[in-house]
């Protein structure tokens, strides 16, 4: 498997109480990914994080290290606190589109494969706040122009039960997949993270299942929590047969992109906290690598179900 890591959580982040790490540059950031065995890649912020794409792809090269993701981040501007992508504000709306463009420009230009964005500002707090109809169609149709341009640089949606917004407009994988096929762009795919699925209280593999089914593309993030708030801690440290069953379907579809750990030091020491959240998935990843898939998937057709749990238990619980 492929480890990556979103640059954003190697320098200082804050929450409403307090403020975590201290500020570093990106140099600083990718030196320190250099130390965390297992991992690779790097998922970069665009454009607070970006310097000039000669200079970064020069820094990559020089670290070698490869890109995951270009992440467009459509939110941190005052002007789209309130939403980006479906405000009836035309104006807003087209800024952002245009951030996304150039994101895909950028993208282009320092070698990554793909742009990934999460519109967590769009979408409503109090009830009769939106037009929600408009709101969808003024989504559908920004993410299809960013979508058409330059369309050999694929476009991936993330998606968020809540947070920013109390209600994000995309806040599961099947509202996300129906989005996208209304955007009917083919370049487009949907990020897929473990944390936001078990917010929205979906099976993180099963939405893997539904993508592949619906023939939509798919790039992952790696996380854990307690299914209550989007606390980005080590992969496999609160739901770990959630995470074997993610992996093995990942696993069997023959997923090649980034696993990229979207996950928060907050107080604890950065090498330390990704070396063991790659260690985690790496160790979960060699157990998935070691089980007879055939077998499993047959036992589930011929609803043998106490001889997968038996399976379950010796082979992935080991006891």
């Amino acid at each position: 498997m492929k480890q990556s890591i979103i640059t954003a959580f190697l320098s200082k982040t804050q929450d409403r109480f307090s403020e975590y790490q201290k500020p570093t540059g990106l140099r600083k950031r990718l030196e320190i990914v250099k130390k965390i065995n297992g991992v690779t890649g790097v998922e970069i912020v665009f454009p607070y994080e970006t310097e000039e794409a000669s200079a970064t792809k020069a820094l990559m090269q020089e670290m070698g290290l490869e890109f995951a993701a270009v992440n467009a981040n459509i939110k941190k501007e005052t002007k789209w606190v309130p939403g980006a992508l479906s405000r009836p504000i035309d104006t807003i709306r087209q800024e952002a589109v245009q951030l996304i463009k150039d994101a895909k420009d950028y993208a282009i230009a320092v070698g990554a494969p793909l742009v990934t964005c999460c519109p967590l500002s769009d979408g409503f707090d109090n009830l009769f706040q939106v037009d929600y109809q408009k709101a969808w169609k003024y989504m559908i149709d920004a993410v299809a122009e960013a979508a058409d341009y330059k369309p050999e640089m694929p476009l991936f949606i993330e998606y968020k039960i809540n947070e920013t917004r109390v209600n994000c407009n995309l806040d599961s994988c099947a509202k996300t997949i129906v989005f996208l096929k209304e955007v009917q762009n083919t370049a487009t795919g949907v990020t897929i993270d473990f944390g936001h699925s078990l917010l929205a209280k979906e099976n993180p593999a099963q939405v893997l299942a539904m993508c592949e089914q619906s023939n939509v593309d798919y790039y992952l993030h790696t996380n854990d929590n307690d299914w209550q708030f989007d606390w980005d801690l080590i992969g496999g440290s609160r739901n770990f047969l959630h995470t074997v069953e993610f992996f093995f379907y990942a696993k069997e579809f023959g997923y090649d992109k980034y696993f990229t750990a979207d996950a928060s030091p907050r107080i604890f020491d950065m090498v330390g906290f990704f070396t063991e959240h790659a260690e985690m998935n790496k160790a979960i990843w060699n157990i998935v690598e070691n089980l007879d898939r055939d077998k499993y998937r047959r036992l589930m057709h011929e609803e043998k179900h106490m001889d997968l749990m038996k399976l379950v238990r010796k082979e992935i619980y080991r006891l």
